[in-house]
């Protein structure tokens, strides 16, 4: 150990002391502010590069943060469809019948969830463009949707089901449904209304094509019933669904256009996608949904879906 007893010897100590000390804590804050300064550096790139193993762009995955994508106030995503009741399971069928004397085969159709803006009570009309209240049309593409309605016989051919009730409910051009709270619309029946179907099992509706809202692709509602006297015998409901081309095509065109491009596409929609609610399907239900579209006069569109139940007949 050695001893330092000079006075000048001890103030230089001291300084060199003092000034190892200083050194060091700049030190120490040069690499505190290099380090704040490179942390959002990195942040940066790593959001703008995407994750290793993965070559899509941050914009190739918009909407499917959710299952049902964005919710803005107004339009809430669908519930979670609750629990169907035996009699409404039994009206599903997995099987395939033959339509005779054609020889043509259809499946089974799947059920999906009634949604919320479901209004019972609507008009027995063809054309659902109109409101009663006021008589105002909603503005839009034409489409002329047939529904062909079957029951699954014992012997595996398709019968046609007669005077099934079946409702069809859906979106205005704007993403607006009637008769619902919320959107302002209570008392307006536009795009509502049932048909009751004919010897051949058909029921028809004259509307526009159906616009889109924030969270869902593009869809009509569609729910067949029949009755015996006031007793609901059968009740079945699903969606339906179109080409994302034609929807694109639709959508540039007014008043569409003023709404702006779909938001969504059949693939990103949690309830095309999912499973059918009696259990019949696991995933991608929408693909045994989609109506089948071919042109018509001018700009309309002709839209042809089939749907078979296990009903062998019309309850009276």
């Amino acid at each position: 150990m050695i001893l330092i007893t000079d006075e000048k010897s001890v103030k230089s100590v001291l300084l060199d002391r003092k000034t190892v000390l200083v050194f060091l804590q700049l030190s120490l804050t040069v690499l505190v502010l290099l380090g704040a300064g490179l942390a959002p550096i990195g942040s940066l790139a790593q959001s703008i590069m995407p994750s290793s193993g993965s070559s899509a762009s941050p914009l190739s995955n918009r909407g499917t943060s959710s299952p049902f994508g964005p919710s803005p106030t107004g339009f809430p995503p669908p519930p979670i469809s609750p629990e169907l009741s035996a009699a409404q399971k039994s009206a599903s069928t997995n099987k395939t019948c033959t339509l005779t004397p054609s020889l043509i085969e259809y499946e089974g159709t799947p059920q999906q969830t009634e949604g919320p803006y479901f209004v019972d009570g609507m008009p027995n009309r063809s054309d659902i463009r109109s409101d009663p209240s006021d008589g105002s049309i909603q503005q839009g593409v034409p489409l002329h949707l047939i529904i062909h309605v079957y029951g699954l016989n014992e012997n595996g051919s398709c019968a046609p089901l007669k005077g099934a009730k079946v409702d069809v409910w859906h979106a205005n051009s704007q993403g607006i449904y009637s008769d619902i709270a919320d959107q302002g619309t209570i008392g307006k029946k536009f795009l509502r209304g049932y048909q009751l179907t004919d010897n051949n099992g058909t029921a028809k509706f004259t509307t526009i094509y159906p616009g889109w809202y924030p969270g869902r692709a593009i869809h009509i509602h569609d729910k067949v019933r029949t009755f015996n006297g006031s007793e609901k015998t059968l009740e079945w409901t699903s969606q339906l669904y179109f080409d994302n081309s034609i929807n694109e095509q639709v959508h540039k065109q007014p008043p569409y256009s003023k709404h702006g491009p779909p938001g969504m596409t059949n693939e990103q929609d949690g309830i095309y996608a999912g499973p059918s609610t009696d259990g019949l399907i696991q995933s991608n239900t929408g693909k045994h949904l989609m109506v089948n579209l071919t042109k018509g006069q001018g700009q309309s569109y002709i839209g042809i879906f089939n749907i078979v139940l296990n009903a062998t007949q019309q309850k009276t």
